[in-house]
């Protein structure tokens, strides 16, 4: 496998900054910090641009009261125009308390020398001149350290998205004075769960639209919809085989590998964070959003990748009710339709992310980080645990789909085996995956951002949609852990996708917030696509009409599902364009399916007391 290749498709990662990074304002040295350019050179010669911020108090030769520590970041998308520190909400808190700033373009971007590679592989370590991000990264910090004066002899890096994934690559060969890093919000796994797949399944509007963007003839040129509703145009473009035939005529690299590689293969694998981490080498915060429409995934898988071996207890979490990088703008008081009751954004800068590398550059505050703070959504409130997910007071229990569209914690009491609901699936007549018009993804306009708070009634009562929900809570149930689907179904054809949500319905009468009467709030959910219902790396068609178990990972949350509330489990097999349609006929490549492979199928979903189709809800004591 050559790098060209993992290039080409990794750097569909350019946009995942786009939906957080502020405007990039002009450089404003008249408020705490003054400002330097410079070139810095690396082991083997090339030189990164690098802006540095100093506090206005620090010159040169100066003696000073206080030594200051380093922030580094380090990003793709150009450093020259981002504002200074304290004009930046995300970094505004930590510029008040001092430190150094280092803002750096990698190589190859913008000022910076050298080639661009995305997702740099690890270098081969038997060559002494050999390069990644790490040792990038090493040899900035050594030049900080020896060439900026009154520092502290300390370093500390954070970054979302792609900015988290390069503080994770700092992570595998630290320099000795990288202290404390935070990555935010990074990929960990491209065909899992991160940006371009979820259990195997494409997402297409994404994958389409970035791969176009990024390796087109023209730099940065959005592709040219010719219709303003995107789910109309993915519908008429038919099977994935016409992108090539119609519009990218091979000449796209990234659609190309998605191709050639449909399975989880060493291409993807090697990609992966669970192929380049082992344990945690420094103290490292996690940090996710619970609605983050991109990359929610990574930094959970992260977190639990360095679990696994973190005997120095260096390995932290928080999550909050965020979409990408919401943490690092505004108040965080809502998102979309659904209020926080308080400024949860705000809180996690000034009281989490600032007191965290105070405590390890600046050996200020006392260390009072409990292993993973959550924002548990529904009580709206801080929560604190010893263990992510918690262990302590949780239980798990069955969530019974049952007859007349009930869901129940009580298992199927008919003995009759056939118990089931059904629907048609017709990928000639896709599920959207948000209200239409769907916008192109980060189109004018676009509500791209916060999609996964979007009322579900949009799609409720379809009859390709199947809906179960619980009566009205005579209690509060909180939700706190690993959720994880298990369905009992089958197929007419020989492949298929099962999409599940996991949904907190509002009363329909809610003074507090009447607009929120009725409402359908997407709290978990994800897709399989079932040839892959084994072994991702070998999938296998699907025997019609055999009855099969699916588990389905929903992720990890902490939600409080309130009295008077009702929760409830859909069901479906489109979820269109996101993800894009199975032909529901096998075919041994999707990428390369034709249009007169798509069929229709009968689904159906089994209730029965043999095959109990349930979700597994780890139900917090109170």
């Amino acid at each position: 496998m050559s790098n060209k290749r993992i290039m080409t498709l990794s750097s569909l990662l350019f946009f995942v900054l786009i939906s957080w990074l502020p405007a990039q304002t002009p450089a404003d040295t008249s408020g705490g910090y003054d400002r330097q350019d410079i070139l810095i050179t690396m082991r083997d010669g090339v030189r990164l641009n690098t802006v540095i911020w100093t506090p206005h108090s620090f010159k040169a030769g100066k003696q000073q009261t206080e030594r200051y520590p380093f922030i580094l970041l380090r990003t793709p998308y150009g450093v020259s125009g981002a504002a200074a520190p304290h004009l930046r909400a995300y970094l505004k808190d930590l510029a008040s308390d001092g430190y150094i700033f280092a803002y750096q373009d990698i190589r190859g971007r913008y000022k910076s020398e050298g080639k661009f590679e995305m997702q740099r592989f690890n270098r081969d370590k038997s060559k002494p001149k050999s390069i990644d991000e790490s040792t990038d990264t090493y040899d900035t910090i050594e030049w900080l350290l020896n060439n900026i004066p009154n520092n502290n002899g300390r370093a500390g890096m954070l970054g979302i998205s792609y900015d988290g994934w390069l503080t994770v690559m700092a992570m595998l060969d630290p320099h000795p004075a990288l202290k404390a890093v935070s990555e935010q919000a990074t990929p960990a796994d491209m065909f899992l769960g991160d940006d371009f797949h979820h259990n195997g399944a494409f997402r297409l509007s994404y994958g389409f639209e970035y791969a176009f963007e990024l390796e087109a003839a023209k730099i940065d040129t959005a592709f040219h919809f010719d219709t303003y509703d995107t789910f109309e145009w993915y519908l008429k473009l038919g099977a994935l085989s016409n992108a090539n035939a119609k519009y990218f005529h091979g000449k796209i690299p990234t659609w190309n590998d998605y191709v050639e590689h449909p399975n989880y293969d060493s291409f993807w694998q090697k990609q992966g964070l669970a192929y380049r981490l082992s344990h945690p080498t420094i103290p490292t915060l996690h940090v996710g959003g619970w609605w983050d429409q991109e990359d929610f995934y990574g930094p959970l898988k992260t977190y639990e990748i360095l679990e696994k071996n973190d005997p120095n207890h260096l390995n932290y979490l928080v999550v909050g009710p965020w979409n990408h990088g919401g943490w690092g703008r505004g108040e965080g008081r809502s998102l979309g339709n659904v209020n926080f009751d308080t400024a949860t954004a705000q809180y996690f800068r000034e009281s989490i992310q600032a007191p965290w590398f105070a405590h390890f550059l600046k050996d200020k505050g006392t260390f009072n980080f409990s292993e993973a703070m959550t924002f548990q959504t529904g009580s709206n409130e801080w929560k604190s645990y010893d263990a992510w997910p918690p262990r302590k007071g949780v239980n798990d229990r069955k969530l019974y789909v049952r007859e007349n569209g009930r869901l129940s914690f009580e298992s199927p009491s008919k003995e009759s085996d056939m118990e089931f609901d059904s629907y048609v699936s017709d990928p000639f007549h896709p599920v959207p995956y948000r209200a239409r018009p769907i916008e192109p993804t980060y189109g004018p306009g676009s509500r791209w951002y916060t999609w996964l708070v979007e009322d579900q009634r949009f799609v409720h009562l379809r009859p390709d949609v199947l809906s179960w929900e619980t009566e009205p809570l005579t209690e509060d149930v909180t939700v706190s852990g690993d959720i994880v689907a298990h369905l009992f179904v089958s197929t007419s054809g020989t492949d298929s996708d099962w999409i599940v949500k996991l949904i907190d319905v509002y009363p329909e009468s809610y003074p507090k917030e009447p607009k929120m009467g009725g409402y359908q709030l997407m709290v978990a959910n994800d897709v399989l696509r079932g040839r892959f219902r084994k072994s991702f790396e070998k999938p296998e068609p699907v025997n019609p009409n055999e009855i099969n178990e699916y588990m389905i990972d929903l992720h990890t949350n902490d939600h409080r599902f309130l009295k008077g509330h009702k929760i409830m489990v859909q069901v479906q097999s489109t979820w269109f364009p996101i993800i894009d349609r199975n032909p529901q006929r096998y075919v041994e490549n999707i990428y390369k399916a034709t249009d007169a492979d798509f069929q229709v199928a009968t689904q159906r979903v089994f209730r029965s007391q043999k095959f109990p189709t349930y979700i597994l809800l780890p139900i917090a004591s109170h």
